[in-house]
């Protein structure tokens, strides 16, 4: 069997970088500095992957250098969920890419099964109409009915889930995340006065 060069290995790994990062991330969430990050952080995880292959040094020795880097990247910047999943993606495609792994078809599927994953579970229409909000109300309700409620004709939707994250009592306010569905509009046909 002719085994991958490194330069296969290696384009294989920017193609899949930079779909997820310009045809994927950036198009649906729009966040610029996160395209930095994200080519960034692979390509470092490339070349530091591919220095401790030749190197003598323990695979779990590089696996936790870069666990302990990701962790203090995260804590220094606010992500949401998506973006810590491009965010491990782009990692983890820099592994892929960096370590020789037999047999060689083996890193380009497990690269495109990772941007498959982003392009699927984060495509715009899966679950369109859920929507996560923070609100801060200008009341403290304690009562979870009633908040519902409140929410309910806020968003003129119904509440899927809340959770309130504090009661105000001096200053009279509420804060709650909040998820709820926007209601399909409806689809063509006549509509009644």
């Amino acid at each position: 069997m002719i085994a991958m060069s490194d330069p296969g290995r290696l384009a294989f790994d920017a193609v899949a970088v930079l779909v997820i990062t310009f045809a994927l991330y950036f198009p649906r969430h729009r966040r610029r500095d996160m395209v930095l990050a994200l080519v960034s952080i692979n390509v470092g995880v490339v070349a530091v992957t591919t220095v401790l292959e030749r190197a003598e040094v323990t695979a779990g020795l590089g696996l936790g250098l870069f666990g302990v880097l990701s962790i203090i990247r995260l804590r220094s910047i606010e992500l949401d969920q998506e973006e810590i999943a491009y965010y491990f993606s782009a990692i983890a495609l820099g592994l892929l890419g960096g370590v020789r792994i037999t047999p060689d078809w083996i890193s380009p599927v497990l690269m495109g099964s990772i941007v498959l994953a982003l392009f699927v579970t984060d495509h715009p229409r899966l679950f369109a109409s859920y929507r996560s909000k923070g609100v801060t109300l200008d009341s403290a309700i304690a009562d979870e009915d009633e908040l519902r409620r409140r929410l309910e004709v806020l968003f003129q939707a119904p509440i899927v889930r809340m959770k309130v994250k504090r009661v105000d009592l001096v200053n009279d306010t509420t804060t709650v995340e909040v998820r709820y569905r926007v209601p399909a509009e409806p689809t063509g046909g006549s509509t009644l006065p």
